[in-house]
């Protein structure tokens, strides 16, 4: 049987994404069958993360909203960071959303019902999303609000930090 042509059942894990939220003393916020949402509060401000289900793709998506204003018109810097940025990450990516005009860290992850470490996947990944979020924060900061180049911006990032303090 060729891959295409097989048909699995796959429940919708969005259950499972709020079971966790719960368990994490979130108060996650189901907008649909199909999203959940949850506000967090990071160490600059706070962040949504969004996760949505796609059934015929058996997907599930992992969006963390970084809130920052954007007060640039020119969206040049914005785009040559997000390029900078994600040339270096191993797992997910930012984009920028342009409805809400802010940073957003981006993930998805395939579903299958048989996998018992869903959870613990999902648990991690969540982890790394507000990570990064927070790791990248201050540099969306000064790019989007007060114009830095995005190199100067990632400048203090290139470091590589000698000896001990």
């Amino acid at each position: 049987m060729h891959p295409a042509e097989t048909k699995i059942v796959v429940q919708n894990p969005i259950d499972i994404v709020e079971n966790i939220l719960t368990r994490y003393a979130y108060e996650p916020e189901r907008r649909s069958q199909n999203e959940v949402v949850i506000e967090i509060q990071g160490k600059w401000n706070e962040m949504l993360l969004f996760f949505s289900w796609e059934e015929n793709m058996h997907c599930l998506h992992l969006s963390c909203l970084i809130n920052i204003e954007d007060k640039q018109h020119d969206h040049n810097k914005i785009f040559e960071l997000l390029a900078l940025i994600n040339d270096d990450l191993w797992v997910g990516h930012f984009s920028y959303w342009t409805e809400q005009k802010m940073p957003v860290f981006r993930y998805a992850l395939f579903y299958n019902p048989e996998n018992k470490d869903f959870s613990a996947q999902l648990i991690n990944i969540m982890d790394i999303a507000v990570k990064e979020c927070e790791r990248m924060y201050p540099i969306f900061n000064v790019v989007m609000t007060k114009g830095l180049d995005p190199k100067q911006a990632l400048y203090p990032f290139m470091l590589d930090t000698l000896g001990q303090a």
